[in-house]
């Protein structure tokens, strides 16, 4: 190579060097957003530029050709890379994604055919001559209509590519502002060089400057890499609402820096988005209340904090969630602090009411008892009244029925039920006539019938009322026997309610030791025998042994 042509192509390698040192730093930050699309983008430009020096100087026609033909298929690279590019770059939501971008090979899919069956049907290649221009001899060829339609594609997916990168400069940030401006020059400048070249306006001594152009724009990429952080400080994708968001909310990467941040956490810190963007997280919140400085190094946590501001208590909900990309790495954090002052003074208030609430329901449900139990103690009154003999008998019934149960370790509301079970078991008798009540002779059968019709009389009374429901055991099942004799049911053993067991063991007692007119009080040793016998057969043999031990303790 002559020194003449080492200066002709000396500004081609420079601008090769600088495509590639492109390439090289952008594939180190190839996980970073929209860097791997970029990284191909200046992969289609390195080897565009390579074609481009090697088919300058190849010396015949065929050769010359190849490596035109290598320029092409290098420009697909740079087509469909660069609007995949511009949607990560920006986040764009883009409908149909992945359908575009199959559509999108489309066109360039059918150049590549056509190029490689130029021999055949010359689509691409037409009245192919060589020139005689110094240093190097220069490939022409006439643009067919496949060329201009293909360059028009070219031209209409880069002024889209474009616009979508430029959209990003409206963000309310100057560095993203500033990083979407030299991204744009980056890839306008080139295809401004383009268009000078296809027009035959010469910009510089070399016969195209559209390599030369790329280098021109690759310098403001490289100016953007180093000094605005491209693809080190990237704006992660959000939606437009971020901005209005009423949450302060912040955005680090791997390293802690923060990367973005909303209207509201700026004016909660009262800092501008040029002091906190690019800065360390632990440096600008290292005295901000909300502790976001203890969560730099986690995958997810939910905090909360509290502090004192104008007299008032303030209560925030600290958020972290990881943000991941596309090979579900971590790519950094988003901290979302949600107010929540409102809600903390509504809990507080709503436990003070519920306190409230639960005193008056408390006292109130003590009032209800109270006044049930009185009705329930004048109903057994009103009974006792009714039948002189046994005054005094549902009192006694009673208190020996709880004894039993509080042996056998019943407490709780089942005792309560127990003892109001036990004031109305003879509810039942209010239908029983008198003359049949108070007969001294013997009851005919149909007297009796209709004496051992009391429990169910009982138990139609006391249904409708549900606070009575569990104490309606005793009124309806106390003449239940163990070994299924008993009435109303004839129910046996475990199926008889435990409460209606125990009583009737306390009601038979007290009939056996108290005189009445129609049969005199037995002694003691009779009654015990009594009950000894009766063990498994009227009573369950559990609660005789339980209320004899209590009888021989003189409990009862």
């Amino acid at each position: 190579m002559t020194r003449d042509e080492f200066i002709y192509l000396f500004p081609y390698f420079g601008s090769l060097a600088i495509s590639f040192s492109v390439l090289a730093y952008t594939w180190s930050r190839r996980n970073a957003q929209g860097a791997l699309a970029f990284a191909w983008y200046g992969l289609g430009q390195v080897l565009w530029i390579s074609g481009f020096i090697l088919e300058m100087v190849s010396r015949d026609i065929h050769s010359k050709i190849f490596w035109d033909g290598f320029q092409w298929f290098a420009g697909f690279l740079i087509i469909v890379s660069l609007p995949v590019f511009a949607v990560e770059y920006t986040g764009y939501k883009l409908p149909r994604a992945n359908l575009l971008f199959r559509l999108s090979l489309i066109v360039p899919g059918l150049f590549a055919i056509c190029l490689l069956s130029d021999q055949s049907i010359h689509l691409v290649y037409a009245n192919v001559h060589l020139t005689n221009a110094v240093p190097f001899r220069e490939l022409i060829y006439e643009y067919t209509v496949a060329v201009l339609v293909y360059a028009f594609y070219n031209y209409a997916i880069a002024i889209w590519s474009i616009y979508t990168i430029i959209r990003q400069a409206t963000r309310p940030h100057k560095l993203y502002q500033s990083q979407a401006i030299l991204i744009t020059l980056g890839f306008l400048i080139p295809i401004i060089g383009t268009v000078f070249t296809l027009l035959n306006i010469p910009l510089a001594p070399q016969r195209d400057a559209a390599p030369l152009s790329a280098a021109v724009g690759n310098l403001f990429v490289v100016w953007g890499l180093f000094r605005f952080r491209i693809f080190n400080i990237v704006p992660i994708p959000r939606d437009k609402v971020f901005e209005g968001m009423v949450e302060p909310v912040v955005i680090l990467d791997n390293q802690n820096i923060i990367v973005d941040v909303n209207l509201s956490m700026l004016a909660l810190l009262g800092k501008s988005s040029t002091d906190v963007i690019g800065a360390s997280a632990k440096t600008i919140f290292a005295n901000f209340p909300i502790p976001i400085k203890l969560y730099t190094d986690v995958s997810y946590a939910r905090a909360d904090a509290t502090f004192e501001l104008g007299g008032l208590t303030i209560h925030y909900e600290l958020t972290v969630w990881p943000l991941y990309n596309s090979n579900k790495e971590i790519m950094g954090r988003v901290y979302i602090s949600h107010d929540v002052t409102a809600m903390k003074e509504l809990e507080k208030d709503l436990r003070k009411l519920n306190s409230e609430l639960e005193d008056r329901v408390r006292a109130r449900t003590w009032e209800l008892a109270e006044a049930y139990d009185t009705t329930l103690e004048g109903w057994a009154r009103a009974l006792e009244l009714r039948d002189k003999e046994t005054e005094g008998h549902s009192r006694r019934v009673t208190e020996n029925t709880l004894k039993i149960a509080i042996a056998m370790g019943i407490n709780g509301d089942y005792l309560e039920h127990i003892r109001r079970g036990a004031i109305l078991h003879d509810i039942g008798k209010m239908s029983i006539p008198d003359e049949i009540l108070h007969k001294p002779d013997k009851l005919t059968d149909v007297e009796r019938e209709i004496i051992r019709q009391h429990p169910t009389t009982a138990y139609n009374l006391l249904a409708p009322i549900p606070f009575l429901k569990k104490a309606m055991e005793i009124p309806y099942s106390h003449h239940e026997k163990w070994d299924g004799t008993g009435y109303p049911q004839g129910l046996k053993e475990h199926a008889i309610p435990m409460s209606a067991r125990i009583f009737a063991v306390a009601d038979v007692w007290d009939a056996l030791v108290s005189n009445r007119s129609y049969n005199e009080a037995w002694p003691r040793e009779k009654i015990i025998d009594y009950f000894v016998k009766q063990a498994g057969v009227h009573f369950d043999p559990r609660v005789v042994n339980i209320f004899l031990e209590l009888v021989e303790r003189g409990e009862i």
